[in-house]
């Protein structure tokens, strides 16, 4: 709400305000819109069972000479493992290997440690579930880059899948975001009868603009 604040409303602040953004990844487009308004996003990333944050996106002194898109980008990332956790890692979900640090080969976020909950009240089916293999199962299908940053791509149920192909509803939603008449998108999956599952998108237009026909 704040980054798509209408121009004739936005009022200068007096200082840099910094602020800490969890749960989806924000797209860069967002981050952008915020920074132009005086605030310095930290992007963290965590669940309740891991107490909070378990990944900060440490910025590295060398991103400041990248063009303002690339920054953007780099900063939307789930970035490296928070000081209090004691181990995050990428992984194949059923062979518990790791993944390749190369930015494109997906696995399974999963963290260990005494910030990771013990297990689910009363529900010990859930907990054997959730901790398979000596580690906690987030849930979260990422990619693992070179320099050791996460990158969080979608949920495990809601990936699409479409004619055997995986399709990040998050990518997808960033795309739109992109759009300069864009004022919030969600990406659904929706049944196919030839690829099985396609993405549907979900739009809110910005004041002033229309939908043509």
């Amino acid at each position: 709400m704040i980054a798509n604040i209408l121009l004739y409303d936005r009022k200068p602040l007096p200082h840099k305000v910094t602020i800490m953004t969890g749960g989806s990844s924000p797209p860069p487009q967002i981050i952008s819109r915020m920074k132009e308004l005086g605030f310095g996003v930290n992007h963290l990333y965590g669940l309740t069972e891991t107490y909070a944050a378990g990944t900060y996106c440490l910025w590295k002194p060398a991103w400041d000479s990248l063009p303002s898109d690339e920054r953007y980008i780099l900063k939307s990332k789930q970035g490296v493992q928070h000081l209090c956790v004691e181990e995050v890692d990428v992984r194949d979900s059923i062979t518990m290997k790791k993944v390749p640090a190369n930015g494109v080969t997906m696995g399974e976020v999963m963290f260990r440690g005494n910030t990771v909950m013990s297990g689910y009240l009363k529900d010990i089916k859930a907990t054997d579930e959730a901790f398979r293999g000596g580690w906690f199962h987030s849930g979260d299908l990422a990619v693992k880059h070179p320099d050791g940053y996460i990158e969080v791509k979608d949920r495990l149920k809601d990936i699409i899948i479409s004619g055997g192909e995986n399709i990040s509803t998050v990518e997808v939603e960033t795309v739109l975001y992109s759009h300069p008449a864009v004022f919030e998108a969600a990406v659904v999956a929706r049944p196919d009868n030839h690829r099985g599952e396609t993405p549907c998108a979900f739009m809110k237009l910005k004041e002033g603009f229309h939908v043509s026909s």
